[in-house]
């Protein structure tokens, strides 16, 4: 069976909805709960086949705030070179950057809610997200910073005006998403006390909420699928590595 290690960097910030979707593959999910001070290993465990680093309100290089922060872009760092499959959501797509040189900071327009992006032309070849191209894709949104450069060789997948960075894939194997698929109306109505979102993308929390709370069945059939072609990757290279 495959094994994936989940960072929790945040207790608002639950494995949600890609958890499930991952054990309904069949997947073997092991949470590390950083945010309660359960260690993170600075290299990928030989019995991993799998990273899925998710979401937080922390910056991805606010160490001084969240002392793991160093061992999760090593863990990250240490995966996309040896091809160990990764999907960092959110702060997890921003740690994923940090870690293999891309820039990361405050976004121009934050966002909040279900948000529309684009897809570039180069996502048409990507094995996880590839079956969106053509299309105007929606996801649910929660975030001040942003991915502002990509890392070097990188390949940007998902855009729009607000946060030209929204998905993009590192190496053969990593990918980042600015987006928050795991989260369900629930999940966001905790994280309403924290403001910046909403006021820099001119929506009220009820309005962010009912957003996601209209669109669920559209996010899921749009990023269970994703997530079950990242789970495909997971399966081919575990297989290639002899597991």
């Amino acid at each position: 069976m495959l094994r994936v290690l989940m960072i929790q960097n945040d207790p608002t910030a639950p494995p949600g909805l890609v958890g499930d979707w991952l054990r309904v593959e069949g997947v073997t999910v092991d949470v590390i709960s950083a945010y309660a001070g359960e260690s993170i290993p600075d290299a990928v465990p030989t019995d991993v086949d799998g990273i899925v680093a998710l979401g937080g309100e922390m910056g991805a290089l606010s160490d001084h705030e969240a002392s793991w922060l160093a061992a999760e872009r090593d863990l990250l760092r240490d995966a996309v070179a040896r091809d160990v499959p990764v999907l960092g959501l959110c702060l997890g797509g921003q740690l994923l950057a940090a870690a293999t040189g891309g820039r990361v900071g405050r976004a121009a327009v934050g966002e909040a809610g279900v948000v529309d992006m684009t897809t570039a032309d180069e996502l048409i070849d990507d094995d996880v997200f590839g079956s969106l191209a053509g299309h105007v894709v929606r996801a649910a949104q929660w975030h001040l910073d942003a991915v502002n450069e990509l890392p070097p060789g990188a390949t940007l997948l998902l855009s729009n005006d607000a946060c030209p960075i929204q998905a993009f894939r590192v190496g053969g194997f990593a990918w980042g998403v600015q987006f928050h698929p795991e989260v369900d109306a629930g999940i966001v109505e905790g994280w309403v006390a924290d403001d910046g979102p909403l006021v820099a993308a001119g929506v009220s929390a009820a309005d962010a909420v009912e957003q996601i709370r209209s669109a669920y069945a559209e996010l899921v059939a749009t990023w269970a699928p994703v997530v079950a072609r990242w789970v495909d990757v997971v399966r081919q290279q575990a297989e290639s590595h002899g597991r």
